[in-house]
């Protein structure tokens, strides 16, 4: 949706870039074996990085949709990104809510997931624009996104 209120724009989905690019000998976040999982996410966050300095070179907002809870993929990005200025949106909504929207969607992944709202909530810096979605609608979301984008940039 984001992506979607600019001209010209790319919407970059990690899970994508993750599950369909990769055609054999994919390991999943998480894993086994962990260090392969690890290795693979981190190549997945550097193409991402390749892509959407590709389309920004090409005139396009590129719009990263990936799950970033530690201070080492923010770092990560903030190195192989050449885009900028580089804007950070953290989605935080309640466990709750988090839990209730993961049972209303045909991919269930809070079983698996789950644990990384306390992760980002106490290793994550409070850089960007943090936003609680829990009473919001996804184009509420948005609006807010396109009228804050000074708080969403990061130094780097």
């Amino acid at each position: 949706m984001l992506a979607a209120r600019f001209e010209r724009a790319a919407h970059i989905e990690s899970d994508m870039v993750g599950e369909t690019f990769i055609v054999t000998g994919m390991v999943p976040p998480q894993g086994p074996p962990p260090d392969e999982a690890s290795a693979q996410l981190e190549l997945r966050r550097k193409n991402i990085c390749l892509l959407a300095d590709s389309f920004a070179d090409a005139g396009f907002f590129p719009v990263i949709d990936d799950v970033v809870v530690s201070p080492g993929v923010l770092d990560l990005y903030r190195r192989l990104l050449r885009t900028r200025p580089l804007l950070l949106v953290e989605l935080v909504p309640s466990l709750d809510v988090v839990r209730a929207r993961d049972q209303g969607r045909d991919k269930h992944v809070f079983s698996l997931w789950g644990h990384l709202d306390a992760q980002l909530r106490t290793s994550m810096p409070r850089v960007g624009l943090w936003i609680d979605t829990s009473s919001m609608t996804a184009e509420q979301t948005v609006d807010l996104i396109m009228t804050n984008p000074g708080e969403a940039s990061i130094a780097t």
